[in-house]
């Protein structure tokens, strides 16, 4: 096991029993939206929107460089890198360590087509010589922060003892897993029995590399019972906190007062404005009014009015008159 200076992963696990993580959504768990879950119901760690380190180390920088955003409130948080080529994870780790993240995460998981056709993320579950040599390189440069991978069950089907058996060699502090393959759509149910069965190898293989279950996960009383059901040490939720920004909370959106919900855009859209300036369209922003704005009397109208807004002080009118 590759010794580090501090494993948050293990610290977290020693002090709750289980580790809670938001999974890094392009677009979506930016800092404003971490931030925010902060103050709402946080999990035990986040990490970045992941950073393409072919992207970072060519002259497009600039434009990803806002991955790598975060706030001090945001800790313990880790650092999501993807790619294909060894020398360029070297040269982002660089930077990256500069920014003392908790930890460092290789993305082999993202099965968006054209990433897969430019043989990077999940694409690299067919390229296990490479994934060796990505994994080494960056256990190598990062200074002693923990080195994990997010992945898949496999490539076209699930491979159990093939690929996660080959990861459990090379000395990860942790693996998450989606209990899908590369190939499967949202539509088939996430596995959970092979994430368990992955957990039955890692204890012959690797019994200290850590396993977390992804897909699927709707609430934290769900997480808990699945972390209790299927042995792994934590869960990651995903797409679920688009339905629940409270999820982590343990507070079911229903229980949540329309005022509240009402002060969390406020929030947001008010933090968004301050940190990007201008930068990201205020467009972007509408996925968050459908996220808060839900579940009591004349939400649905509310949103409505509210999709057609331009700018945040819009937003801030039609709320004042609505409340």
């Amino acid at each position: 096991m590759l010794k580090c200076a501090v494993n948050i992963y293990e610290k977290i696990k020693k002090k709750k029993g289980y580790i809670s993580a938001l999974a890094p959504m392009e677009g979506v768990t930016d800092t404003v939206f971490r931030q925010v879950l902060c103050d709402i119901g946080r999990p035990d760690l986040f990490y970045t929107e992941f950073l393409n380190v072919e992207g970072f180390c060519s002259k497009g920088r600039k434009k990803v460089i806002h991955r790598l955003d975060y706030a001090p409130k945001e800790r313990p948080i880790v650092v999501q890198l993807w790619g294909n080529t060894p020398e360029d994870y070297v040269e982002t780790l660089e930077y990256v360590k500069k920014l003392k993240p908790d930890g460092i995460d290789i993305n082999i998981g993202c099965s968006v087509r054209d990433v897969l056709s430019s043989g990077r993320c999940s694409a690299l579950i067919k390229e296990k010589d490479l994934v060796k040599e990505i994994i080494r390189t960056v256990q190598k440069a990062s200074g002693g922060l923990p080195v994990s991978v997010k992945t898949r069950l496999g490539y076209d089907e699930v491979d159990v003892e093939g690929w996660i058996g080959f990861l459990l060699t090379l000395n990860l502090n942790l693996i998450t897993i989606h209990g899908r393959t590369s190939k499967e759509g949202y539509s088939t149910p996430s596995r959970w029995d092979k994430i368990s069965e992955c957990v039955k190898l890692r204890d012959e293989i690797s019994p200290r590399t850590l396993i977390i279950g992804n897909g699927d996960i709707k609430s934290l009383k769900q997480g808990e019972k699945y972390v209790e059901e299927y042995g792994v040490d934590g869960f990651m939720v995903a797409r679920g906190i688009m339905n629940n920004p409270w999820l982590f909370s343990g507070r079911n959106r229903k229980e949540i007062s329309s005022e509240e919900k009402r002060d969390a855009l406020l929030k947001h859209l008010k933090l968004f404005d301050g940190t990007w300036k201008g930068t990201k369209p205020f467009n972007s922003q509408k996925k968050y009014i459908k996220a808060y704005i839900s579940g009591f009397d004349g939400a649905n109208e509310l949103r409505k009015n509210l999709m057609v807004t331009k700018n945040t002080e819009e937003v801030v009118k039609i709320l004042d008159n609505f409340c």
